[in-house]
């Protein structure tokens, strides 16, 4: 495993980490598995895990802090997340904030993730939807202030909405936070154009989420693909989205060989970005921890194939189902 400093916050963390919501409240989750590959992600030297209350209202958290009292001789990262007080995931350029992240909220469910946790202090607590707008409003930024002041939180993120790279510019600028969770792999290439740049001007971390585009860059899907209806990716993978990202994914299987298949082109096209400082990919089964974590060997991509899969570059909106 290779580590990378993870900006102002000057930890070193594996640049391969681990995300969390397929864990707990999607189908095909069996919690002996699970724990069996979050022990072997920590073996295998994987110490930076992102989860949220929102992922089954606090069971991955306490699934995360299961893992971390397993482990006391290691230090793991724990990144969790606020939920928004009206529980609507992606925000909208209309909430305001008091309806949203008011300072009792904040504290509110940085006490419930702590207590699901079962740590006195949480390493990075992200603010789970964000607007930009509210960059220059006081409440929030005092009541994280004090958090910090009491020892309950040690550095502050946010996780930016679906393809909105550009909605937490002004945010990043404030120097209140210390990490963005933001959409980036082969299709969804915009967070290069302004955000990383600012991230590393003031030296706040990445975390690169959805790398595999949430299942389509694994290239397994096919236009018959289907999902159980209490799937979330029922509602996701509606015909006009499941169609078109069949058609972007099966247009890279010419830059594939025997060597390298889509799930590792696809994380090696971030990791060789070295503007991110972690990737966090879904990994609910041993042979994909061994698979990610295997790509975390300091080799990326080969210049030629990565100018090949620039051209792949494909901007989305945001619409009623992209969630």
């Amino acid at each position: 495993m290779q580590y990378r400093r993870f900006g102002k916050t000057d930890w070193q963390v594996s640049e391969i980490g681990y995300g969390m919501w397929g864990l707990a409240g999607w189908t095909g989750s069996d919690i002996e598995q699970v724990n069996k590959s979050l022990d072997m992600a920590v073996e295998l030297g994987d110490n930076f895990f992102d989860t949220a209350w929102g992922y089954a209202e606090g069971l991955s958290e306490q699934i995360l802090g299961k893992l971390i009292k397993r482990f006391p001789e290691k230090k793991l990262y724990a990144a969790t997340k606020i939920p928004p007080m009206n529980f609507t995931w992606p925000s909208q350029a209309h909430f305001k904030i008091e309806d949203v992240f008011p300072a009792k909220h904040i504290r509110e469910y940085t006490e419930k993730s702590l207590k699901n946790l079962n740590v006195d202090c949480i390493d990075l607590m992200q603010f789970h939807v964000w607007e930009d707008a509210w960059a220059d409003k006081d409440e929030w930024k005092e009541v994280i202030q004090q958090l910090t002041k009491e020892g309950k939180v040690q550095h502050w993120g946010i996780s930016i909405n679906r393809w909105e790279p550009n909605n937490a510019l002004e945010t990043v600028k404030t120097d209140m936070i210390s990490a963005v969770q933001v959409i980036y792999n082969i299709f969804d290439q915009n967070p290069e154009d302004e955000l990383f740049p600012l991230c590393k001007k003031h030296d706040v971390g990445i975390i690169a989420r959805v790398p595999f585009d949430e299942g389509t860059l694994t290239g397994t899907f096919t236009k018959e693909t289907t999902f159980p209806k209490e799937d979330w990716r029922s509602t996701y993978f509606v015909p006009e989205n499941l169609n078109s990202s069949v058609e972007h994914a099966d247009a890279l299987k010419s830059l594939l060989s025997d060597e390298m298949k889509m799930p590792e082109m696809a994380l090696r096209f971030i990791l060789s970005n070295l503007d991110v400082s972690t990737i966090i990919p879904g990994m609910r089964s041993l042979p994909h921890v061994k698979s990610n974590i295997a790509t975390s060997d300091g080799r990326g991509l080969p210049k030629d194939l990565l100018d090949k899969l620039k051209s792949h570059r494909w901007d989305r909106k945001p619409t009623e189902w992209s969630q």
